[in-house]
């Protein structure tokens, strides 16, 4: 009984600490041109802004592109099926200077900065492929993550997604408001798995099918997510999927435990593969 009122007091410290230090950083965020501002406003109303390399217009974006397709053309279906379950196979390309260049562009990291609203950690970039599967789990069932209390996840489609590659998909954030009830419901779900997730039938019955949000586009599409606050999975598909998936938290997370998986050694890295041989 004493430990958790002593976790409790220690938690609500660190919750004051975390709204003070907005305050007293709002003075600092940086300037963002029109067109970023128009970013930061749909993140802030939506919890996702969707976009294209092509409209960000940032110079590093063929230097990724020529780096992520060479990286791909090296991975390896990998044989990790289990019970009807394909893993998707990562490779973390953190500290391929294509991928940090462009992760680490001033405009990428003021309209992040912006959005967190404190200094920002740039965690790691993920190079994903995802196969076809029949059932839901992992990163497939609805979910949200929990490295912050403000995190922004880009995730950038490698090849052409549509339905059948499996979309990200989305539930807006209006719909999911602290202030309704479906906030509760859905973390009471959220809470009987576990955490692990919430499948298409059990959110259903929650929020319609009909307001749910797919993001199919061409490859090069970009897409912005606060993964914390919006609810949301990778959709079940029956071709498999490329992409990136940048990671951005405040500097000083509230849970860094989870962030050390997008520079360790928990998936395979290409550079030290290279400089090993």
């Amino acid at each position: 009984m004493l430990n958790t009122v002593k976790d409790k007091i220690s938690e609500i410290k660190s919750e004051l600490a975390y709204r003070f230090a907005l305050l007293n950083h709002e003075r600092n965020l940086p300037a963002l041109e029109q067109r970023d501002r128009l970013i930061l406003q749909h993140l802030k109303q939506e919890g996702v802004y969707m976009t294209s390399l092509g409209e960000l217009g940032l110079n590093s974006a063929s230097n990724l592109l020529q780096a992520a397709n060479s990286q791909l053309s090296r991975m390896e279906t990998p044989n990790n099926s289990n019970a009807g379950q394909r893993l998707p196979q990562i490779y973390t390309v953190t500290d391929l200077p294509e991928f940090s260049t462009w992760a680490r562009e001033p405009r990428l990291l003021n309209i992040i900065e912006n959005y967190i609203g404190l200094p920002v950690a740039f965690h790691g970039v993920h190079l994903r492929k995802d196969f076809p599967n029949d059932n839901q789990f992992g990163t497939l069932l609805w979910h949200k993550d929990s490295e912050d209390r403000r995190i922004i996840k880009i995730f950038l489609y490698l090849s052409d997604v549509e339905e059948k590659h499996g979309p990200f998909e989305y539930v807006p954030l209006p719909l999911t408001s602290a202030y309704s009830l479906n906030y509760y419901r859905i973390y009471y779900k959220l809470w009987q798995s576990g955490y692990l997730g919430i499948h298409d039938d059990t959110l259903n019955d929650i929020i319609p099918r009909s307001a749910w949000k797919p993001c199919p586009g061409p490859a090069g599409t970009v897409i912005f997510v606060d993964t914390k606050s919006v609810l949301h999975h990778g959709t079940l598909r029956t071709e498999e999927r490329s992409a990136l998936f940048f990671v951005y938290t405040a500097h000083s997370p509230k849970r860094p435990e989870l962030c050390t998986q997008y520079w360790d050694e928990t998936f395979a890295r290409p550079e030290l593969q290279i400089s090993r041989k």
